[in-house]
């Protein structure tokens, strides 16, 4: 008898916690989720924000400290899509009319998303960056006929210094839509040039020995290696040259380049080697009355 009843007690629980897990809650008419699949929910979220962790420390292993943070940044931010999916998914699953959420949702959706569609650009962008290191801190860029040094990278922006000390603010989705130039990924040492024209008649071995003291003889400029000389072109009233050499700081190029202009405008003078200028012929036609 007592066996019997002991029996009969525990079915009587079970049903109870059987009637409790399939309690339905009624969000709208064509919402409602029972307490079991709240815990279903509830475990596929537990699951997935282990697994999320794990991607995020494989992820981030071999990045810099200084990037670690960045980019635990923008696993919040598309944490919470993925939760969103996955929550989606479990829905659809366990028997929820998903058509009926996404009608309740649409409209914030398609708002939010017009909204921040650009943000994202930017912050897919930044993943982008940091992840394959196309630009660093320190790097010389130029982009849109703009050129600066980075001083820091951001999940949205890129902060650069131009040459003249302001800042230049790039947003990271320029990236994926333009050419971008780095002009310090191969190492800081560039190499830059300086064109010149000479009168017809010039002693063309004398430019080319002028042009290349002008360059061994001006700050900044590298011996190693060594500068050149191009004869580039037969022009229209000069003989072109160009005086290449290299520098180890392409960010401030511009200075060794008006120095060595300087020093070839001397040189030239005290050489008798002329400049030519464009020269135009106006006749002047009267017609008789």
């Amino acid at each position: 008898m007592n066996q019997s009843t002991e029996k009969t007690n525990k079915s009587s629980i079970w049903e109870n916690i059987k009637d409790f897990l399939h309690l339905h809650i009624d969000f709208t008419d064509k919402i409602s989720v029972s307490i079991l699949d709240l815990l279903i929910i509830v475990t596929v979220i537990f699951i997935t924000t282990i697994l999320l962790k794990i991607i995020l420390k494989i992820s981030t292993k071999n990045l810099p400290e200084e990037n670690k943070s960045k980019f635990n940044v923008v696993y919040g931010y598309f944490k919470w899509l993925i939760y969103l999916v996955i929550l989606l998914i479990t829905l659809d699953n366990i028997g929820v009319n998903i058509t009926a959420v996404f009608a309740a949702s649409a409209a914030l959706l398609i708002g939010i998303g017009l909204a921040l569609q650009t943000l994202f650009q930017d912050i897919i962008s930044g993943v982008f960056i940091l992840i394959d290191q196309t630009v660093r801190v320190g790097d010389i860029v130029e982009i849109e006929g703009k050129i600066g040094r980075v001083e820091e990278i951001k999940l949205r922006t890129t902060r650069a210094v131009t040459i003249d000390n302001k800042v230049l603010i790039i947003p990271n989705h320029l990236y994926l839509e333009n050419s971008l130039f780095n002009w310090t990924q191969n190492g800081k040492l560039t190499r830059e040039s300086v064109s010149v024209g000479v009168a017809y008649g010039s002693d063309v071995q004398l430019v080319k020995k002028l042009l290349l003291q002008a360059a061994n003889t001006t700050p900044n400029i590298l011996k190693s290696p060594e500068p050149i000389v191009i004869f580039t072109d037969f022009g229209d009233s000069s003989l072109n040259f160009k005086i290449s050499f290299s520098v180890n700081d392409s960010f401030k190029a511009q200075l060794p380049k008006s120095d060595i202009r300087f020093k070839i405008d001397q040189l030239f003078r005290e050489h008798n080697i002329n400049i030519p200028f464009p020269q135009r012929d106006v006749h002047i036609f009267t017609t008789p009355k």
